[in-house]
């Protein structure tokens, strides 16, 4: 179900071209008539799967403090071949995530480590082309700059690569195209910059877009304790950031799991149902056969909250604390596209959220102001 004003989240569509002339590949001799799919065998699938986390983990590897590329780049250079198109494509996006850790250094953070990990989920082989799909998990590690921040932030994406069988029996990696609808993930570019587009005039309670500017002192927590348990939230949220609770049912396929996953955080810690009609956005529940949209969707959950007063918009971005919730506005279209919820916040102020649609645990917000520079982000005080 795809709720009222949903817009899936902006999802960067990257290209790379590896090819390795070690790989098996199909005949040259192959009928092109041949096109019923097939299975690709053990060892081609351990050549996919070198394939793809060469790919991925040089993006993770851009973010890391003082490394261009991966600590073995050399070796991989020299059996990774990269078509002259596909490689400019490839070399931009290295350049783009080497822009941000710059942006991020500002901001006060850098990584010290990164580690992708590649598992192939599906290949198949059709005449002289495969399709594969990959799931790959990442982790980076924190470097100590302010001295509290977390160990690590992990992360996890689901990619299709399409790849052409070469000549000298190899393969060419021609596409490989991001299977989230999620947010960028942590290693993806930036999006291009947007235009801003009005809101549609419907009378909504929208709510009050927050700053960004990054403060120049410590902002103080302004959490008290009351009827809300917010380290339950927490707790909840980072244990089943990859693995999903299956007492809940899922929503990826139905415009992001993102704001239902918020919403069983929250009533992990506290939030009571509001009962009626599923489609009043007032309404706010969850059972066996079905749920309210203010549940799921991402504009219902904060027409909900603001209309009930149950959790006010902030001013800045930099006042979240444990337990509150940071939505995104990424082409600011006046639709929102993205909820996540805070788990961790340094003493010097700095919120780490975790989420799902492009599934995420203890990212910065430094990160993801760094990623979507031009998006529009709204706050909310649980």
């Amino acid at each position: 179900m795809i709720p009222k004003r949903y817009r899936p989240a902006a999802v960067a569509s990257l290209t790379a071209a590896v090819a390795s002339g070690s790989l098996l590949a199909p005949p040259a001799h192959a009928d092109a008539a041949d096109s019923a799919p097939r299975k690709a065998d053990r060892e081609t699938v351990a050549a996919f799967a070198r394939i793809a986390d060469d790919v991925l983990s040089r993006r993770t590897q851009a973010l890391v403090e003082d490394h261009a590329g991966r600590g073995d780049s050399g070796a991989s250079a020299a059996a990774t071949r990269m078509s002259g198109r596909l490689k400019k494509d490839e070399d931009a996006t290295l350049r783009s995530l080497g822009a941000r850790k710059s942006r991020l250094a500002k901001l006060g953070e850098a990584y010290t480590k990164a580690d992708t990990r590649v598992v192939v989920e599906r290949a198949t082989i059709t005449g002289r082309t495969a399709t594969v799909q990959v799931t790959s998990a990442s982790t980076l590690t924190y470097k100590k700059v302010r001295g509290d921040e977390p160990a690590t932030t992990a992360f996890s994406t689901r990619q299709e690569l399409k790849l052409a069988a070469t000549k000298d029996g190899g393969w060419k990696l021609t596409t490989i195209t991001s299977r989230d609808n999620g947010p960028a993930a942590v290693d993806a570019p930036s999006a291009a910059g947007v235009n801003t587009v009005k809101d549609d005039g419907n009378q909504y309670p929208d709510g009050t877009p927050a700053s960004t500017k990054y403060p120049t002192t410590p902002m103080p927590s302004g959490k008290t304790g009351g009827a809300y348990d917010y380290s339950a939230m927490a707790r909840y949220a980072e244990r089943y950031w990859r693995s999903y609770n299956p007492a809940y049912r899922k929503f990826n396929g139905a415009g992001g799991d993102c704001t239902n996953f918020v919403s069983q955080a929250l009533k992990a810690g506290g939030w009571k149902h509001v009962p009626g009609s599923a489609h009043d956005y007032r309404n706010w529940w969850y059972d066996r056969a079905s749920q309210s949209t203010s549940w799921v969707g991402v504009n219902e959950w904060a027409w909900f909250t603001l209309s009930n007063r149950r959790a006010p918009n902030l001013s800045s971005v930099y006042k979240l604390d444990v337990g509150d919730v940071l939505q995104v506005d990424f082409d600011k279209n006046g639709s929102k596209d993205h909820t996540m919820l805070v788990t961790y916040r340094d003493r010097r102020g700095m919120p780490y959220l975790t989420y799902h649609s492009t599934d995420t645990v203890r990212r910065s917000l430094a990160s993801v102001l760094a990623s979507s520079p031009n998006a529009r982000y709204f706050a909310y005080r649980t």
